[in-house]
């Protein structure tokens, strides 16, 4: 009976003297430092989780898993703006290398946001013509402008093109038209965007080395083949639209991760405070 006594008593010794569930969260606490020191940001912030989730209880090692996650966090955004600076500085250079193919349409007395055109566009070189424009604006937001003129309105409704294999695609009706009037010839313009088009654009491009008629549907139809200018004005603007969307997108980037970091300080700020209250008097 003693030696049962001694041999329980020996068990729960053992018990007593193993790591608490300070020692054991302390032990994710150290390999999430050592992935932060890897640059491994993401196993850092498992790490750290696995406190949590694993011991709740461990209340020491948690508040320094979460000051230390704020750390984590902080390296992580910026190196995501590293990364998205050398990107923009990548993306400015092409920009600035295709820019000179291009003209710049824009009004600073009422346009905050300028339109790119290829120069056999221009307006003054169209006059009183019936064909499709393409143009981005300077956000990267691509668009193609279906221009009508004749002695006669057609109230012009929808654009269809048509490809010689049979297959076409059609625009929904445009939420931005315009009509005048001049010297007897009727204008109509209705605008399309990009991803509101039907997929008018899409179609051009992927189509562009074969025939392709143009129907403006209205109160009658108006047709005519898309000219070669009208082909190479789509690809063109659409080449440039991609380098302007994505800069737009890595600013918009840029801006979040700067709204992170800022959180992230002031989280901080807030840790600090509680820790030493004497900094608040």
């Amino acid at each position: 009976m003693r030696r049962l006594n001694s041999i329980i008593f020996v068990c729960l010794l053992l018990v007593a003297c193993g790591p608490s569930d300070e020692q054991k969260a302390q032990k994710f606490l150290e390999a999430a430092k050592l992935s932060y020191q890897e640059g491994n940001y993401t196993r850092a912030k498992t790490e750290l989780d696995s406190i949590k989730i694993k011991y709740p209880k461990a209340f020491y090692t948690r508040k320094a898993g979460i000051r230390f996650m704020l750390e984590v966090e902080q390296a992580e955004q910026e190196r995501g703006l590293k990364y998205l600076d050398s990107l923009e500085i990548a993306k400015q250079e092409e920009f600035q290398t295709l820019q000179k193919d291009y003209l710049l349409e824009k009004n600073k007395e009422y346009q905050e946001i300028g339109y790119y055109i290829i120069p056999q566009q221009k307006l003054e070189q169209n006059l009183n013509r019936s064909y499709l424009r393409f143009q981005v604006n300077e956000k990267g937001i691509m668009s193609v402008t279906a221009t009508y003129a004749g002695k006669k309105g057609i109230n012009l409704q929808t654009v269809k093109i048509a490809a010689p294999d049979g297959s076409f695609v059609e625009t929904p009706i445009s939420d931005n038209n315009f009509v005048s009037q001049n010297l007897g010839i009727v204008s109509e313009k209705s605008d399309f965007k990009r991803g509101k088009d039907g997929d008018l654009i899409p179609f051009i491009l992927m189509h562009h080395d074969k025939d392709l008629k143009v129907s403006y549907l209205g109160d009658w139809t108006y047709q005519f083949k898309l000219s070669a200018v009208e082909k190479k004005a789509a690809i063109e603007i659409d080449k440039l639209a991609k380098v302007l969307y994505t800069l737009t997108e890595i600013q918009k980037a840029k801006e979040e991760a700067l709204l992170k970091l800022s959180f992230i300080a002031s989280r901080k700020q807030k840790n600090d405070s509680i820790d030493h209250p004497e900094q608040n008097n």
